[in-house]
């Protein structure tokens, strides 16, 4: 494990490896600079990180950078920035990053060691002077509410009796210098505090915290169980303490590593209209809501911070490499601790994260005796649908582990080849995430709709199950062999 511990490493690092573009002309953070890192995601293979250092309107040297999580530019490297990030090498598979995620879920928690100082205090602004006027925050979409001032920074906010402190992610509109406005959505763990603070009619402190360590904000998007800090599980991960340092006017502990923290606190009452914003499904947003305001005290920076940002949209980029991810790590997790057989949890980055799909071994009828194929995929579902992301899966198909989910290949094959298209299937009626375009507005309102789970599981051998015409699957051993020896290519 090797661990990147802040930004400006991890962009050198990209740079020597080919998989960053420095953008020096100037560029309006009013739709050009978003639009510019939204090609890239958008080319058949991923362009290098843009790093924007002439940005029209922001403080003389501030500089941001886009894509900072997406698939990487680097040939036979697709995870490597989602490697680099969380302590692995660049040539990472992404079975081999998630099963390092899951095994730092039984670790020990290693609590995060309090500091005196940290580079982002070299500039500490308060009263009139704490503006995010002099940052480069793009309107990222037309047709967005405003500028969005958090796409890939930490929330971090506390519960009032001080035994529980999350690290999140939430989209978070910029309202004016002082004000902003977000996303407060059950059962996100930031709005399970926010009502804490609201029961007890106090407003709750936040931070926000900018250009963190890479790792962080793969941490801040997973789904962890309620009361497990998020700083606890990153240090366990790396197998050391995470730095932090105490805020200037709120009782909290932001990461050192930060490039820009802003500090203050949110209102009791939802008082700002917040929205639209063109969100992870890949299409342009139309709808506005009610959100709590964030009111800013103080802000301190890095000389010359850098910004990082995503224009969520069409798959794929951050959002679905950060939450695809997390809901794999946690699905797997969850899947095992119950005891059920089952080899790998995949959320497939081209469906916007809203399927999941469930690998299990051959012999899971030995394991499970008298289980049917679907009363098994009916368990998994229930443990997926379960979870603290079940509202986001519409979709859970349960296959044999010849196929490997992380590669379209196979589930393009797989899934129209295995999934029945009427029978061996359950649907249930339940929690959805009103952001998931596939349901009606009647459903999104409710924030109630169907889910299916689709057992794709082959018969047993001997019972109907035909093997796979490949490579490896119908020709003998020795004339496998003979075609190796003369394989050059």
């Amino acid at each position: 494990m090797k661990r990147i511990d802040n930004l400006r490493d991890y962009i050198e690092r990209l740079r020597e490896l080919g998989d960053l573009c420095t953008v020096d002309h100037e560029v309006d953070p009013y739709l050009e600079m978003a639009a510019f890192a939204r090609r890239g995601y958008d080319q058949p293979i991923q362009a290098p990180a843009p790093l924007f250092t002439n940005i029209k309107g922001a403080k003389p040297g501030m500089r941001a950078l886009g894509a900072p999580g997406a698939l990487s530019s680097i040939p036979n490297c697709q995870a490597a920035r989602v490697a680099l990030s969380v302590g692995l090498p660049v040539d990472s598979t992404w079975r081999q990053i998630v099963e390092a995620l899951v095994d730092s879920r039984s670790k020990p928690k290693i609590r995060p060691r309090i500091v005196a100082t940290a580079p982002f205090q070299q500039n500490i602004l308060r009263g009139e002077a704490a503006t995010l006027d002099i940052f480069p925050i793009g309107t990222l979409h037309e047709g967005d509410g405003g500028p969005y001032a958090n796409t890939w920074g930490t929330i971090v906010v506390r519960s009032p009796d001080g035994r529980w402190t999350s690290w999140s992610i939430a989209r978070i509109e910029k309202l004016d210098g002082k004000r902003m406005t977000g996303l407060f959505q059950k059962p996100q763990h930031i709005r399970m505090i926010w009502d804490m603070w609201v029961k007890i009619g106090k407003p709750m402190p936040f931070a926000v915290c900018q250009g963190c360590e890479p790792g962080l904000p793969f941490v801040s998007a997973m789904p962890l169980e309620d009361w497990i800090s998020e700083s606890d599980y990153l240090g366990a991960h790396f197998g050391e303490p995470i730095d932090v340092v105490r805020c200037e006017v709120v009782d909290l502990e932001v990461p050192a590593s930060s490039e820009v923290v802003i500090e203050g606190h949110v209102s009791l009452k939802n008082d700002s209209l917040e929205g639209p914003f063109g969100e992870y499904q890949g299409y342009e947003a139309n709808e506005t809501g009610m959100q709590p305001t964030y009111h800013i005290e103080s802000i301190s920076h890095r000389d010359d911070a850098i910004w990082p940002f995503i224009p969520e949209g069409r798959p794929i980029d951050e959002f679905h490499t950060c939450a695809g991810l997390g809901f794999s790590v946690e699905g797997l997790g969850l899947l095992r601790e119950a005891g059920l057989p089952v080899t790998l949890a995949w959320t497939p980055f081209e469906t916007a994260v809203s399927w999941m799909l469930v690998t299990v071994p051959s012999d899971w009828r030995e394991k499970l005796p008298n289980t049917s194929s679907m009363d098994f995929a009916k368990k998994i579902a229930a443990i997926i649908w379960g979870s603290l992301f079940g509202h986001c899966m519409e979709i859970v198909y349960v296959l044999d582990d010849d196929i490997d989910p992380t590669d379209m290949k196979d589930v393009l094959w797989a899934i129209p080849t295995r999934c029945h298209p009427t029978d061996r299937q359950s649907v249930e009626v339940g929690p959805i995430l009103p952001l998931l375009t596939c349901y009606s507005h009647k459903e999104r309102e409710a924030a109630r709709g169907p889910k299916i789970v689709h057992d794709c599981l082959l018969p047993e051998d001997g019972k109907g199950r035909a093997k796979v015409s490949s490579f490896e699957g119908v020709y003998p051993e020795d004339v496998r062999r003979k075609v190796m020896a003369h394989w050059k290519w």
